[in-house]
């Protein structure tokens, strides 16, 4: 944190301070369920002690920061009204994972640098009539929100897909009247692109991050990304 915003937060509390009868307890340690571990090397958030509470109740609210287990917690929560043996198992071996790792969550590395926002989009965006251009609207609004906290970087944001084609879809319009990415391409997707406010980038399956949120995996993959996410245990944190 620079010098400039720590002037700023001091002022923001003291003013506060003098409105409202509150008191300054220093940096946040734990919020909502969320440990907070602030170091210089950066902040590490987990709920372990949420997660050891809500092994006996809902998994939904534990993606704040296990994203990873979201689409074994949306397919299982899928046959609530009526699961199966098979079901029950299958929520019992997520209980046993979260059990096994309750001293991970994210760490969010302080840099030297300024970061840019990339986003990863699963191959099958645009599988879905509803949804299949959420990664650039959310990719568009995320950048929005950013603005409006005047943290303005590259004018270009970069989407990692891993699909060629669709890819291909963005940048030439010719022979791909008959695709069923010809609407993504045509009004929106492919305007984005030519305006140069987003990149489409090629990233190959085992680097696509956004995997681990919508399908099953290995186990050296869902490890490997789940690393990417920044998950690490409480012990490495320095």
């Amino acid at each position: 944190m620079t010098g400039g915003n720590e002037g700023l937060i001091r002022q923001f509390k003291n003013s506060m301070i003098k409105e409202f009868d509150m008191t300054d307890l220093g940096g946040m340690s734990y919020f909502l369920g969320i440990e907070v571990l602030q170091k210089e090397s950066g902040i590490f958030i987990c709920q372990k002690q949420y997660a050891e509470t809500i092994l006996k109740g809902s998994l939904m609210y534990l993606t704040r920061t296990r994203p990873y287990i979201m689409f074994a917690t949306c397919v299982a929560s899928r046959y609530m009204a009526s699961p199966t043996e098979l079901h029950l198992q299958l929520a019992k071996r997520i209980l046993r994972y979260l059990k096994g790792t309750l001293q991970y969550g994210i760490m969010y590395k302080r840099s030297s640098t300024d970061g840019e926002l990339m986003v990863y989009t699963d191959r099958d965006y645009a599988g879905d009539i509803i949804d299949r251009k959420t990664c650039v609207c959310q990719a568009l609004w995320m950048k929005r929100i950013l603005s409006s906290i005047d943290y303005r970087r590259g004018s270009c944001t970069v989407i990692k897909c891993d699909n060629s084609s669709t890819i291909k879809l963005s940048k030439n319009p010719v022979m791909h009247g008959r695709c069923k990415h010809i609407d993504v391409r045509y009004h929106f997707l492919r305007d984005r692109v030519k305006e140069g406010v987003i990149s489409l980038i090629h990233c190959g399956s085992a680097e696509q991050v956004a995997d681990i949120m919508t399908k099953a995996l290995k186990v050296e993959n869902f490890q490997t990304l789940r690393a990417a996410l920044g998950m690490i245990e409480l012990s490495e944190v320095s």
